[in-house]
């Protein structure tokens, strides 16, 4: 009896872990300013609605959170105001079922785009891993944190970490493709090892010792029509896991699958480990 009464009292825990998964489905109507790409509006759209189905679901961090963006073009302001950030709520997206649906509008030089989503939602009770992830844009410092590329210019990306740990970075594009950036090509082991309070720089030959730089990829990004909307996705865990099962694209280019296969990849990696931290970065790149 009294081993039977330890099973339950072990199992216990289990289920009610399981059941902070959850399905939501909801909508939300983003409104972006007119100098912005449908594309761009539809990412912002999409992950507005995430973190208000999470918030709902789950509830904030805190009572109120507010970031206002002004940003000039032209010599004209516009302001972004959003409630709630992604960082604020109590929960994280494991996964959308089916893909968003999305209706754009416009209406006084504004874009309105509403956003349809459906997707399995998971409570976070504990803060994540304060690692560090910075883009970088033509230099190797933090100074030259950017998100807004031209056609040539050069990316990097600074890493740090409290712990030790496990890394991956990919690049997703408007196109449905998926590209390992990290793990490097040559690296055939499939994970990138992380030192505790280490500061990294990838991406960058000349920041690399001379034994590891016929490891080291570098990427200058390019755009094919004037504009191009992109996500980075910084993946961090103190447990190991491997890089998802994709394909070489030859010399020059990152592994490649699509933006599918990485989502379904990215949901099973999720759901297993509680404690792997995801950092994303929308990026534009312009003629």
């Amino acid at each position: 009896m009294k081993h039977l009464v330890a099973c339950i009292l072990l199992l216990f825990p289990l289920a009610l872990f399981a059941q902070k998964i959850k399905r939501v489905e909801g909508e939300y109507v983003y409104c972006a300013p007119g100098y912005m790409s449908v594309e761009h509006a539809k990412e912002k759209a999409l992950e507005h609605a995430q973190i208000k189905l999470i918030a709902d679901e789950f509830g904030t961090n805190i009572t109120q959170m507010n970031s206002t963006i002004v940003a000039n073009r032209d010599g004209n302001s516009n302001i972004d105001f959003t409630s709630f950030s992604s960082s604020d709520v109590k929960g994280e997206w494991l996964e959308t079922i089916g893909e968003p649906e999305f209706s754009v509008s416009y209406d006084k030089g504004m874009i309105i785009v509403n956003c349809k989503v459906k997707g399995n939602v998971r409570e976070v009770l504990s803060a994540p891993i304060d690692i560090k992830a910075k883009v970088l844009r033509n230099g190797t410092t933090d100074k030259f944190e950017g998100y807004d590329f031209k056609s040539d210019d050069d990316m990097y990306l600074s890493f740090q970490s409290p712990v030790a740990g496990y890394l991956a970075v990919y690049l997703l594009d408007a196109e449905g493709n998926a590209f390992c950036l990290l793990p490097y090509r040559a690296q055939t082991d499939g994970i990138q090892k992380i030192d505790a309070n280490k500061p990294y720089i990838f991406f960058s030959i000349a920041d690399v010792p001379v034994t590891e730089r016929n490891l080291v990829d570098e990427y200058t990004m390019t755009c094919s029509g004037e504009f191009e909307s992109n996500q980075i996705h910084v993946l961090f865990s103190p447990n190991a896991f491997t890089k998802a099962n994709d394909n070489d694209m030859g010399d020059f280019l990152p592994r490649e699958l699509s933006n599918k296969d990485y989502q379904k990849w990215l949901a099973k990696v999720r759901k297993k480990d509680v404690n792997l931290t995801l950092k994303r970065a929308l990026i534009s790149i312009r003629k």
